[in-house]
């Protein structure tokens, strides 16, 4: 059994990250100015997209985009219950109404079944997430929104990198929302981005920046002018240089990363393969992952000990995992305020019983990747139903 406790999924930054951050102490300027523009710079550039603004989380993203996107009191945004809480809080932020609905059997992204059955004449922004990493399926979602006259929000949370059909998620005109939280795959420790077409993104960073036509230090710099005004009541959801200083250095690493977490994924489908009491994620023919999660199922009726027990058996293992995630509709504001019970969105409900998240990152050896197989494995044939 393994000695040292892995845990579940610790941020890979190195020496080219820590020398960033000290350069940008050292300078004049550490919070938004030149290195964040520069990130921007840089993840237009990886991401393909037509505009870029950083912002210090992907729920901000998310906040600004339905600002900018008019929704408000009235408005109904169709939201996919598996997903993190943020998805559906960003709703509420606004006065709109968050409808959850169903997601895909194996996927676990936005069903488009769902969506149809689920428009009203309310109905303004579709919100898919692309869950653990894997493309939701833009080309329903999208003749669905034009059939309707809707806009199209994605929570790229898991996304960067991640391609549907041959094309990168966030280099579209609609807006996406990515996140670099301490366990993403890029991370700037606290922060994110939304991409979208220029017109989106220019309203966006207003927003996102106090509603000040002017960033700070446009005012401060040599160039700048002290002269700003306020054109609408925004939030401060900025990035600092700070922050950005990471994410250049793990953006010219995120390939390495990506590389990586493949390996271990093919690592695992191979150790797993032959074990029928286990339902293995998924990628379908035209996605390309980014692998931000692997969530496991457990299949009902295979094994003696549920979900909960197989993860208190793994920690007892010395192996770290997490669970992704409590449907949205399953959370006493949500399941309270509208009225929820668990079969009302059955797919989602069932998944979440089930499932549970094996360590995937780019720092994990091969070692790490085979003490997490064999405690499994060993899970598995010793608890037959």
């Amino acid at each position: 059994m393994r000695q040292e406790f892995l845990s579940y999924n610790p941020p890979t930054i190195g020496d080219g990250e820590r020398a960033e951050v000290m350069e940008t102490l050292l300078s004049p300027w550490v919070t938004t100015g030149p290195k964040t523009k520069a990130f921007e710079a840089a993840l237009g550039t990886y991401l393909e997209a037509p505009a870029v603004v950083a912002l210090n989380s992907c729920t901000a993203g998310l906040h600004v985009g339905l600002v900018a996107l008019g929704v408000g009191p009235g408005d109904e945004v169709i939201v996919p219950a598996m997903t993190f809480c943020a998805t559906a809080n960003v709703v509420e932020h606004v006065g709109a109404k968050p409808v959850l609905v169903d997601v895909c059997a194996d996927t676990l992204t936005l069903s488009p079944e769902a969506v149809r059955a689920a428009i009203t004449p309310r109905t303004k922004v579709i919100l898919p997430v692309h869950y653990a990493g894997h493309p939701a399926q833009m080309d329903e979602l999208d003749q669905l929104a034009g059939q309707h006259g809707l806009a199209i929000m994605e929570d790229a949370a898991h996304a960067i990198s991640t391609r549907y059909k041959g094309r990168l998620i966030g280099s579209r005109a609609n807006l996406a929302a990515f996140s670099f939280y301490a366990t993403k795959n890029l991370t700037t420790v606290e922060g994110g981005c939304l991409t979208g077409s220029q017109e989106l993104i220019d309203r966006s960073r207003i927003i996102g920046h106090h509603g000040m036509n002017r960033d700070a230090w446009k005012r401060f710099d040599r160039s700048g002018s002290w002269y700003y005004e306020v054109v609408l009541p925004g939030f401060k959801y900025n990035m600092t240089d700070m922050q950005a200083a990471i994410g250049l250095v793990q953006l010219k690493r995120i390939e390495a990363f990506q590389r990586r977490r493949r390996e271990v994924v093919a690592r695992y489908a191979a150790g797993f393969q032959d074990l029928a009491a286990l339902e293995l994620p998924v990628e379908r023919p035209w996605a390309a992952s980014s692998w931000h999660l692997y969530v496991l199922r457990l299949r009902a009726g295979q094994l003696r000990i549920d979900r909960n027990a197989f993860i208190d058996e793994l920690k007892d293992r010395n192996i770290g995992t997490s669970v992704h995630y409590l449907p949205v509709h399953m959370h006493p504001f949500y399941r309270d305020k509208y009225g929820y019970r668990p079969g009302d969105i059955p797919v989602a409900a069932d998944a979440y019983s089930r499932m549970l998240s094996l360590p995937l990152h780019a720092g994990l050896s091969d070692g790490d990747v085979d003490d997490v197989i064999e405690a499994v494995r060993e899970l598995v044939l010793s608890n037959p139903a």
